[in-house]
């Protein structure tokens, strides 16, 4: 026994032209956000890829940061040393070196 009845599933022929206009209008969204996220991907990764470059820049210039870093800290302690090991003051301004030569 066959049924003549029609089938009830989705046929975008039978439906209004609301539908067939929401249909058209989602899928153009969604066409225009994938595209969208595809730039953002292109973008996000050519960042990525600046990023990594600076870093690496960085990286070269550690170990020369580091030799001119402990330059400094040895420059540093010698005068300090120096200033610490030499009792001369500033002439006429009778500071370490005024009793010094007052007591000759």
């Amino acid at each position: 026994m066959a049924l003549a009845r029609q089938s009830t599933a989705y046929d975008p022929a039978l439906q209004p032209e609301a539908t067939n206009f929401f249909d058209r209008e989602r899928d153009r969204l969604v066409d225009e956000i994938s595209a969208n996220f595809e730039e953002l991907m292109t973008h996000a990764n050519v960042l990525n890829r600046k990023l990594e470059e600076v870093h690496g820049v960085g990286k070269e210039f550690s170990t020369v940061a580091e030799l001119w870093g402990r330059f400094n800290t040895l420059i540093r302690d010698q005068q300090t040393e120096l200033a610490a090991a030499a009792d001369v003051g500033v002439p006429g301004t009778g500071r370490a070196n005024f009793g010094a030569s007052a007591a000759r």
